[in-house]
């Protein structure tokens, strides 16, 4: 008798990888659309310059280690890096952004170990983490919600502002990103954690417009379209329950025995719940599955 030993996604059934990828990038669509809908069309390019990258780097690399190209492409997990990344770029962050973070994820953090099933991590958030190092300005230069932002800019802009750092009637990415008080304005999160560096109360910081009901304008409903996506791959087994239901639910905990002790300068457990990349995180990062934990059958 033989033991049979090969690289994860280790999965019984009948489903293979090239499908519960396929499963995992329709399972973005909603939050895909809620974040276009909200923070404007440069979204969709970020998505299709990572994705583009992603599937020249693998063919590049599988050819030089002398793989079928088609074979392995067909895997769609070159593509899926490509669209995890693209969805956690600024919507106006430079061209060559995209293409330096999902080339490192590819060559280095993926193909480098010996391709699927043999990466350590996760390699869109290797990736993610080398740009945000790397060039922490680019990386954290996210728009003001539409509806708050000062000015109006058609698709022809956010694609000349992400290729030449102006749009066609010559403003400034910086510029794009001053809200309607002519204040630039940073995500729900950095703005939060700013003003209570700065003595404000949590309840006092939550006040100013791009806090909006619960979470920050867009990015409650961003989390709320990616949990939908979540479910719908629970739903389809591509995913176990186990890993987002542990990382909500520590999240949960936490945020809520914080804001119990010190409400003043902690935020309440929805807000942690609904803004940043919460529900990203929690359904298509950490069960991940050739880095998430696993258990015996």
């Amino acid at each position: 008798m033989y033991l049979s030993v090969t690289p994860s996604p280790h999965r019984l059934g009948s489903s293979n990888t090239s499908r519960m990828m396929r499963h995992v990038i329709l399972a973005t669509l909603p939050a895909f659309a809620t974040l276009i809908y909200f923070f404007g069309y440069g979204v969709l390019f970020q998505v299709a310059i990572c994705s583009i990258t992603a599937l020249i780097c693998e063919a590049v690399i599988l050819k030089i280690r002398s793989k079928n190209i088609a074979i392995n492409l067909k895997d769609n997990t070159a593509l899926l890096t490509g669209v995890l990344l693209g969805l956690s770029i600024p919507p106006l962050a430079p061209w060559w952004v995209g293409i330096i973070g999902t080339a490192f994820a590819i060559i280095v953090a993926k193909q480098l170990y010996g391709g699927l099933g043999f990466n350590l991590f996760n390699p869109a958030m290797i990736g993610y983490v080398l740009l945000l190092i790397s060039f922490p300005v680019a990386m954290t230069n996210w728009m003001v919600p539409l509806e708050l932002s000062l000015h109006s800019f058609s698709f022809i802009d956010y694609l000349s502002a992400i290729f030449t750092g102006y749009t066609s009637s010559g403003l400034t990415v910086n510029e794009l990103r001053h809200g309607i008080d002519g204040i630039t304005m940073a995500t729900p999160l950095d703005t939060l954690k700013t003003d209570l560096t700065l003595g404000l109360t949590s309840g006092e910081s939550m006040s100013k417009s791009i806090f909006g009901d619960i979470a920050g304008i867009g990015w409650q409903w961003v989390n709320v379209a990616f949990a939908i996506g979540g479910l719908a791959l629970i739903k389809l087994k591509v995913i176990r329950w186990h890993i987002p239901c542990a990382v909500i639910g520590s999240l949960l905990f936490f945020s809520l025995l914080g804001y119990l002790l010190d409400p003043d300068s902690h935020a309440t457990p929805i807000f942690h719940l609904l803004s940043g990349a919460t529900m990203f995180g929690a359904f298509f990062i950490a069960t991940d599955p050739g880095t998430a934990v696993i258990r015996a059958a």
